[in-house]
């Protein structure tokens, strides 16, 4: 096996609150200047430069996708840099970026020379900017705010001109905080609580300026750099580098979520299966965390915070309880905050393990029985699995079971649900693929030299040979793209739900210290992308990821997330399709099949209210801006309140029962809360149920195990 295949590709880590490499400090919403006093100022160490000139060698020679230290590269860095120091531009003015330019065509020689003096000159820039800004804001609350004047909050400045000057930026922080006085004064709270609240806010993020230090510096500038190449490397500073592997060993003690830094807030990314929040089920993806306290001491307010060190409060003992006050994904700006209670407690293998249902769907005179199952990520025992152990897990052992078990139940369909599946093993997304064709390759992978090698499935048969389905969304990434790329392009099932992620690139971790000879100092890691994904078909699954042959009712467009709107994201390519043998053409059942889900959608109560929320969410997100008038806000809040509630009346009342006949009101309306799968898996086992239906007479969904060809279903 080639060596990069045996690394791990994974988008999402196993472990209780994660901090990705590239986003470990993000000092642009979350560092402040005492205004008291004058923070000490920062200069490079001896290691920072030797760390330079190592790094940037290796990156420019060994990089998949390698680029010159050139002065177009010199501007992507500069625009990195300011963008990681103040990406919602609202501490620089158009003066400060103009006298900084002088820089821009300059860093690439830097990196060359090792001289760190303009990063650290722009960094102290920023101190300095900070500093009057919390200064500017605590005066500010000595006064209050008038709520009954009819202006408007420009809350996203990311793409904004910079303020013209000081008068204009003082105008901006008016606006930022008086709508952060207003946000507590939705949520109840009293004029006299929200000024100490603010004046506490506004403290400690002059607090916690001094707390950066040169590491830290320079790991910013670094990370400007491998950003200015491509979103997935980075260079993590020594300090990153124990905290990642803490929490690694502290990934069964806590709740289960990644987190990242977007603007002011600590968002939650992804929530882990089988963690604490997974089963809890209320912190979910695209919530900001706002607040974190200790079990029933007083909530502390971390907007604005690092990422670690919010982090560091999330984190804790075994079953004991965290609280967190979170503004909800679906709310904007404009909504008030909740607070969840989670009991830290370990993330558990079985609950990260692939699981299975049934789902019963009347056809006719009929019923269709399609298995479900949901694989969280693509996991393996590498230890049990060198040492040849008869019983040792993984993923693939794990769906062979259960299709074992569904089969026996008499299942006529199969969904694989890979949504939110990050990635995992390599090797698991191969010979999970083989469960489902009869031998032949499965993912090509292109190293930085052009070599291209093949990841096969070499076990003759197939677990499962009837009609098979694969449900994706947007957080469906590397190994998940493997897979469900594999079954679409060899024809053996059809692929349902969002643009898949599209990461399609392998990254590998290199120990500066191996590199080195020094003996007193720590350099850090870098985190390099060496090999890309290439599909059996040809085509990469980088950037573009893997389009639903049928895609479900989504928000926003697919352009908007996932690797495409990354910064410098690799492009899509394509190499020689592999020596393989497509298993049918699918493409004359699925046009039938997504008639038949358009008519659901025209009809169908909940699929109507679910095009509801994502218009309502759509809506929101589109908001760039939001009133100062209370009078405003709270009507749209009620507004928004209300509309939640008719949707979820609607989802309560009665209906045709999916999993039997019909009984008695109250127990089908209890039981469908209680047992009925969420609509995109229910809406996915009745498109299957379709293309079952239209094969009576083509056969092409279901495959003899043995040699492959077509056979009956009924």
């Amino acid at each position: 096996m080639n060596k990069l295949s045996k690394n791990t590709i994974s988008g999402v880590l196993l472990a209780a609150v994660l901090i990705p490499a590239a986003v470990f400090f993000h000092p642009g919403e979350a560092t402040v200047v005492e205004p008291s006093g004058a923070a000490e100022r920062l200069e490079p160490k001896p290691e920072h430069h030797f760390a330079s000139r190592l790094a940037t060698r290796f990156i420019s020679g060994y990089h998949y996708h390698r680029r010159n230290l050139d002065e177009e590269l010199s501007g992507r860095i500069f625009d990195q840099y300011l963008r990681l120091l103040d990406p919602n531009r609202v501490y620089f003015t158009a003066d400060d970026v103009a006298d900084l330019e002088r820089y821009r065509d300059y860093l690439s020689d830097a990196l060359k020379t090792a001289d760190l003096d303009p990063a650290f000159d722009m960094f102290e820039r920023y101190q300095r900017r900070v500093a009057g800004r919390i200064e500017y804001a605590l005066s500010l609350l000595e006064h209050g705010f008038d709520f009954t004047v009819d202006e408007e909050y420009r809350f996203d400045r990311t793409e904004a001109p910079w303020a013209r000057d000081r008068d204009e930026l003082d105008e901006i922080w008016r606006q930022r905080v008086k709508n952060d006085w207003l946000r507590l004064r939705l949520a109840e709270q009293e004029d006299e609580d929200i000024a100490e609240t603010l004046g506490d806010r506004y403290a400690n993020l002059g607090r916690r300026i001094a707390e950066f230090n040169s590491q830290d510096v320079f790991q910013f500038f670094m990370n400007a750099y491998t950003r200015s190449i491509e979103p997935h490397s980075a260079y993590m500073s020594p300090r990153s580098v124990d905290n990642f592997e803490i929490s690694m060993r502290l990934s069964l003690d806590g709740i289960g979520a990644m987190l990242q830094r977007e603007t002011e807030y600590t968002t939650v990314m992804e929530i882990v299966p089988g963690g604490p929040a997974d089963l809890d089920g209320r912190l979910q993806p695209g919530d900001r965390i706002v607040g974190v306290a200790q079990d029933d001491e007083d909530m502390v307010d971390v907007v604005g915070w690092r990422l670690d060190d919010v982090v560091q409060l999330i984190r804790g003992e075994r079953e004991t309880v965290v609280r967190l006050e979170v503004l909800p994904a679906d709310s904007a700006l404009t909504g008030a905050s909740t607070v969840i209670d989670i009991v830290r407690n370990e993330v558990r293998l079985e609950e990260q393990a692939a699981q299975r249902d049934l789902i019963e769907v009347p056809e006719g005179d009929r019923v269709r029985r399609i298995g479900i199952i949901s694989v969280p990520v693509f996991y393996v025992d590498f230890q049990g699995r060198a040492r040849n152990e008869p019983n040792y897990r993984s993923s693939t052992r794990d769906v062979r079971r259960l299709i074992n078990e569904l089969t026996a139940e008499g299942i006529d369909g199969l969904v694989i649900d890979l949504r939110g599946n990050g990635g995992g093993a390599l090797v698991e997304a191969t010979t999970m693929t083989g469960l489902f064709i009869d031998e032949g390759p499965v993912v090509q992978v292109r190293d930085s030299r052009g070599r291209v090698s093949l990841e096969e499935d070499r076990e003759p048969g197939m677990a499962w040979d009837g009609p098979l389905a694969v449900l994706v969304d947007r957080r469906s990434a590397s190994a998940s793209e493997i897979f469900a790329g594999a079954i679409q392009d060899y024809g053996r099932g059809v692929v349902l739900g969002e643009p898949t992620f599209g990461k399609g690139t392998v990254q590998n971790l290199i120990d500066l210290d191996d590199l080195s000879r020094t003996e007193n100092a720590r350099l850090g890691q870098i985190k390099l992308t060496m090999a890309q994904f290439y599909r059996v078909a040809g085509g990469s699954t980088q950037s573009k990821g893997v389009v639903p042959d049928i895609a479900l009712p989504t928000a926003g467009d697919a352009a908007d997330f996932g690797e495409s709107a990354l910064d410098f994201a690799l492009p899509w390519g394509q190499i020689d399709p592999a020596d393989f043998r497509p298993m049918a053409d699918l493409s004359g059942l699925i046009e039938k099949a997504y008639e038949r889900h358009r008519e659901r959608l025209d009809s169908d109560e909940e699929l109507q209210s679910l095009l509801e929320e994502i218009a309502d969410w759509e809506q929101s997100r589109d908001r760039a801006s939001v009133s100062l008038n209370e009078e405003v806000r709270r009507a749209e809040m009620e507004e928004n309140e209300q509309r939640r509630s008719q949707r979820f009346a609607r989802a309560r009342s009665p209906h045709a029962a999916v999993n039997g006949p019909d009984r008695d009101e109250d127990a089908q309306d209890e039981a469908d809360q209680e047992s009925r799968p969420d609509l995109y898996l229910l809406e996915s086992a009745r498109i299957l149920a379709d293309l079952i239906d239209f094969d009576r007479e083509t056969h092409l969904l279901a495959h003899r195990g043995d040699i492959g060809l077509p056979v009956t279903i009924d």
